[in-house]
């Protein structure tokens, strides 16, 4: 059946329920138009719609309501300003392709049911998660990693004549990030406050939005008073600085931030007093500021919102080869160099062309120093961390205080001198990749119990603790002497960097075990040695010296 069959089935379906086809979307989505009704509906009383659907059936119908029902409050749960009705999330449901009416239908039946929960005054609950879909105006972005309240520093920055606020705690830092983005700084300042509550914020069902200082206040004070008159206090300290044309108000709730502008109205009759100014603000008019958070600490940690990130630790890495170079990208992105926090790289080798096949940096940062443009790229993806390159032998390397000691360079005789120069307590963390990619490795020292990356040499001569149940080929390409290398892809690269970053992870996170960890790549092989906590061998001349 094609697809202009499959269409208009579904459109006969719908026609079958009251419906019509009425045309097309801009974007080509086919429209129809008919009475939604409730479920449950005592009157069975229907409300006109208004479904677009996909021509691939891959996204759910949209649906509008051309009618509201009388009996809802201006502001209802699952129904946008404009009419529109959330029935599904996206992503909660998986669509049958194959199905195209079923799935068309059964969506279809799915609204009527939210929409009787929503008449029903069900559901309000939600409009505190949907709070954003009914706060609408401009937005801004927040650089703020510190815990102080009141007045803070606004960035305006311009380009081609569009301009954008950065609320910020550091203005070296956002700047930073601002020229990261194609923005250039100005000397144009918002005045700006911050205030925080406890309380999530809910649109009202009624009066909403809000058009001035009154609604606000209004609107706070169902929330949260304490909150409700420090607003208030922060627009009238701002009205009272000298030409001062308005203030931006920054609302942090416990899960999200938002914020609106405060226009002022000078008026010659304001003498100082406070109840006239006090009289005189309520009708300020306010407009809706989206706040986009920026800040390291978000941006590391929205992905894992219950875990600890990076933030805060000071961790190098030696080895910014194939490893250490995919790797690297990784721990940034979990909050490395961030919160005070520094990230250092270390290695004396430059990128060769021979490295680019599988390695984290391109063409561009050819035979320049593996340390220094990988964190030069590290500052460009993430200008507010702090990462420091050593273009140096490790051997000869003054690496400070540390919390984690990372070895990447695959350099098993490198990795035994490491142990050795570097004992507990600090801890530290060795990753490589078995022969030609058949399998990847991390071994995590934390106490003196636990086997050190010298430990595995001796037991893995005595067939212990080893990756596979047959030995390790060894497996080599090139030509000559020096053109040598051990050929594997750069996928096993990324998994080895993977396997590095979930370690590290669990570390920052007090979990240390297992300490020994191995993804076998090479599905022809057995795996011989499942995750575990080996203890320091014997014959180990470290951990027994």
């Amino acid at each position: 059946m094609n697809n202009t069959e499959v269409i208009s089935d579904v459109i006969n379906a719908f026609k079958n329920r009251g419906f019509e086809f009425v045309g097309k979307a801009d974007d080509g989505w086919f429209k129809i138009r008919g009475g939604l009704v409730p479920i449950p509906s005592k009157a069975d009383k229907s409300y006109l719609c208004e479904v677009e659907i996909d021509p691939a059936f891959i996204d759910l119908p949209r649906i509008r309501m051309l009618e509201i029902p009388h009996e809802l409050p201006p502001v209802a749960p699952h129904l946008g300003p404009y009419g529109g009705l959330c029935y599904l999330e996206k992503g909660t449901v998986v669509l049958d392709i194959y199905d195209p009416v079923g799935q068309s239908l059964a969506c279809l039946e799915r609204a009527k049911a939210v929409l009787g929960q929503i008449i029903n005054g069900e559901m309000v609950e939600d409009l505190t998660e949907e709070f954003f879909a009914y706060w609408r105006g401009g937005f801004c972005f927040t650089d703020i990693q510190d815990s102080k309240l009141g007045q803070q520093d606004c960035i305006v920055a311009e380009v081609n004549g569009s301009s954008l606020w950065f609320v910020t705690d550091d203005v070296t830092r956002t700047i930073n990030k601002v020229r990261s983005i194609g923005y250039h700084d100005t000397d144009k300042t918002v005045m700006t406050y911050r205030i925080k509550t406890t309380v999530q914020p809910r649109p009202l069902t009624t009066n909403w939005p809000p058009n001035t200082v009154a609604d606000i206040l209004d609107w706070q004070g169902t929330l949260d008073i304490r909150c409700k008159r420090k607003i208030h206090e922060r627009i009238l300290e701002g009205y009272k600085k000298k030409n001062s044309k308005g203030v931006l108000i920054i609302i942090e709730s416990p899960l999200m931030t938002y914020g609106f502008t405060v226009f002022y109205e000078r008026h010659s009759t304001y003498k100082g007093q406070l109840k006239a100014l006090r009289d005189l603000s309520y009708k300020f008019r306010v407009l809706p500021i989206s706040v986009v958070r920026i800040d390291d600490q978000y941006v590391a940690q929205r992905n894992a919102p219950k875990s600890k990130t990076l933030a805060g630790k000071n961790l190098a890495i030696v080895g910014c080869g194939t490893i250490g170079g995919y790797l690297s990208d990784m721990l940034v992105k979990a909050g490395a160099g961030t919160g005070g926090g520094k990230l250092t790289l270390i290695d004396f080798d430059r990128l060769f062309p021979q490295n680019l096949g599988r390695h984290r940096l391109g063409f561009p940062d050819i035979l320049i120093n593996k340390a220094e443009a990988m964190a030069k790229e590290l500052r460009r993806i993430s200008p507010g961390a702090e990462i420091n390159a050593l273009p140096v032998d490790v051997r000869q390397a003054q690496l400070g205080e540390l919390d984690l000691l990372i070895d990447a360079t695959g350099e098993e005789s490198l990795g035994h001198w490491l142990s050795g120069h570097y004992p507990l307590p600090l801890h530290m963390l060795s990753i490589w990749i078995e022969g030609p990619g058949i399998a990847v490795r991390a071994l995590l020292r934390t106490n003196t119990s636990g086997a050190c990356f010298r430990c595995l040499f001796h037991s893995n001569r005595r067939r212990e603790l080893c990756s596979t149940l047959d030995p390790i080929p060894t497996i080599l390409a090139g030509h000559g002497c020096e053109g040598l290398y051990v050929p594997f892809p750069a996928s096993v690269s990324v998994q080895a960097a993977s396997l590095g970053a979930e370690v590290i992870n669990d570390w920052v996170n007090d979990k240390y075990s297992p300490a020994l960890r191995t993804k076998l790549i090479d599905s022809e092989k057995q795996l011989a040695t499942p995750d575990c906590d080996p203890l320091r061998d014997k014959e180990c001349p470290i951990c027994n010296s």
